[in-house]
């Protein structure tokens, strides 16, 4: 008799358990996705805020270019930047023009 006891107390604990872990496992699944949702809503956000980054800067160039205030100097220097960047590459390509082509078979 008190085996049968422990032995009905024990399927109680297994079904108890076998519950518990299809409520857990559900509750993972439901985490995991809210996760996964977060991050891309997180990925999105950052590329808004490079965008909005990218339109702020280029807010102060044209105040700056049109003369108005304290971006004055800043967008004189960004353009000084890229002038420099452009004269690089054209430095470059004529270097490249410059440099025989070896590599052509004779005819």
């Amino acid at each position: 008799m008190a085996e049968k006891r422990v032995i009905t107390n024990i399927e109680a604990h297994v079904r108890q358990l076998i519950d518990d872990h299809k409520r857990l496992s559900k509750i993972c699944d439901e985490l995991t996705a809210q996760r996964d949702a977060w991050r891309a809503e997180k990925r999105s956000l950052e590329e808004r805020i490079k965008e909005l980054e990218a339109e702020v800067a280029r807010m102060q160039l044209s105040e700056g270019l049109a003369g108005g205030g304290t971006n004055r100097e800043k967008a004189r220097a960004r353009v000084n930047r890229l002038m420099r960047e452009v004269d690089k590459c054209i430095a470059l390509l004529g270097q490249q023009s410059e440099t025989p082509k070896t590599d052509r078979k004779p005819q």
